[in-house]
Formats: structure tokens, sequence, C-alpha cells
């Protein structure tokens, strides 16, 4: 069975700013597939991703891109990265024509025919200023960018906060038809856990700055559950099981991290799936 690869290596990465810390974190992407990077705001997303784009210096670890580490080949490594963030980059004055003249100065694998097809196909104007493009205009304007110099990994971050439920359904349908072929890998960090549940093969949980969880999504989904039950009845329950609970009007939702364990120890208990943003709410929670 041939060995996956792992198109971005984070082995024990460290950045203190003093207010916060980025805490000795480690995680692959593997080659091929949608890693969802998830954590509220302020829990060291945007960080780790300045991190693996040598946008700024780590205090500690190593960051491996392609298989090579990110220091010393950074400017040869970001041939092969596309990168769409929460804010354009673009001065607003500029057109989809200029940017093409700028990015095909940027790219050697600039393609403009491909960029203009994009820009068809998401129905953007090319002569209009992109300063006067929606929010979900602007994201499609990156997005277009990050395509059409032939990227093999799409590093995102934040690109459906603040859009509508339809153009962020759009989004995610671009991602997919993306990641078909099999050497584009995508890492998409998002708040928004019901996107990347429809997305995502591999989950990276932050918080704080630490990494709770990482794994493939379906595994991470089928072992987590919602055990509901009377708060007197909580007690009974194995505390190693339980993450987190929360009381509610008519009892208890606990957490619990082993739901197949659960349903054989307490059969009379209800157990529901827990979704991603269960997940996350009740790990943040835990005391």
């Amino acid at each position: 069975m041939e060995e996956i690869k792992n198109v971005i290596e984070i082995k024990n990465v460290s950045k203190d700013y003093g207010d916060f810390k980025l805490d000795s974190i480690s995680f692959n992407v593997p080659e091929g597939s949608v890693c969802g990077f998830i954590g509220q705001n302020g829990a060291g997303k945007t960080t780790t991703i300045k991190a693996v784009l040598d946008a700024i210096n780590i205090d500690e670890g190593e960051i491996f891109v392609f298989g090579q580490n990110i220091k010393g080949n950074s400017a040869k490594l970001r041939e092969d990265i596309g990168v769409v963030f929460d804010e354009m980059g673009f001065h607003e004055f500029m057109t989809g024509k200029d940017i093409n003249i700028m990015m095909k100065n940027i790219y050697k694998n600039w393609d403009d025919n491909v960029f203009f097809d994009y820009l068809k196909k998401f129905s953007l104007p090319s002569k209009k200023p992109c300063g006067d493009f929606s929010r979900g205009m602007r994201m499609k304007l990156q997005i277009a960018v990050a395509l059409s110099h032939k990227a093999k990994l799409l590093i995102m971050d934040e690109p459906t906060s603040g859009l509508d439920p339809i153009v962020r359904n759009e989004m995610v349908q671009i991602f997919r038809e993306y990641v078909i072929e099999e050497d584009h890998s995508i890492l998409l960090s998002s708040h928004i856990t019901s996107d990347l549940e429809k997305i995502s093969d591999e989950i990276v949980f932050i918080n704080g700055g630490k990494i709770v969880l990482a794994g493939n999504k379906d595994e991470m989904l089928e072992k987590h559950g919602l055990l509901k039950c009377k708060k007197s009845e909580l007690d009974s329950i194995s505390q190693s099981l339980i993450v987190y609970a929360e009381e509610e009007s008519y009892g208890v939702s606990a957490l619990v991290n082993d739901r197949r364990a659960c349903e054989k120890l307490y059969p009379g208990m209800v157990i529901e799936p827990a979704s991603l943003e269960d997940i996350m709410f009740f790990y943040v929670n835990r005391k």
C-alpha cells in the first residue's frame, strides 16, 4: 500500500506573543485531502497559517511544505500555494485586468486564460474596480487568483465568514471541484463548522493555542456523541467518557468521547450523533 504523503507537516511549533502563545502544536495535512482547521476566534488559526506561509518567525519547531522546510524555501514554495484570506489583499481601484497584469509578474505559472475563465465562471466583471465588489465577489476574486497559477495547495483563512448561505455553498462546491484532482490539497480555516462538515476529510481543532483534536472527520464524528439524561442520572456515567456536560431546561446534555462504549454501558440512555459544532462547543467550555 502506497504511503500517504503530507503536503504540510507542522512539528512542535511555538510562537509566544506574550498575551497569546501557540503552544508546541503538531499536525499534518495529507496530500489530496481537505483539512478543516477549526477553533473559535483567537484560538490560533491565523497565527498557524502565517507560520506555514513563513509570514512570521516561529520560536520553536519546524514546518515542512511539499516535504521541504519552509525556512530558506518559502519563496519557491509559494509558487505552488494559493492563499485566500478573509480580507481582500488588492487595492480597491484595481480591476480584474489590473490584477492579471500584476499577478503574471509575480507567479511564473500564471495563466491569463485560466484567470479570465474563472472571472466569467464567477460572474466577475474584469473592468470594474474590485472596491465596488460585494464581499462574496471579493472572495471569489481571491479564489480566482489562487486557482490561476496552477497551485497544488490552497490555504484559506475564514474564506466563507460573513457570506450568506447560498454564496457559502457555492464556495464549498468550488473547493470540491478543485480537490477532485488528486495532487490538490486544501487547508481551510473556519469557525463555520457546517461548511467543514460538507467538505473536509480531516479536522484539526485548536483552542487556546493548543491542538485539542486532530484526525479523520468521519471517525471524529463517529466517536463522539451527545448523551441526554436527567441531572440525577449524570453521576452514574463514567467521568472518563464525559468531555463536558451542560445543564438544559429538560435535564443535561453531555458530550461523550466514545459513543459506542456509552451505548453498550448505558443502553437506556439517549445518545445522539454530535456535530462538529457540538464537539467544538463542549471542548471549548469544559473546565
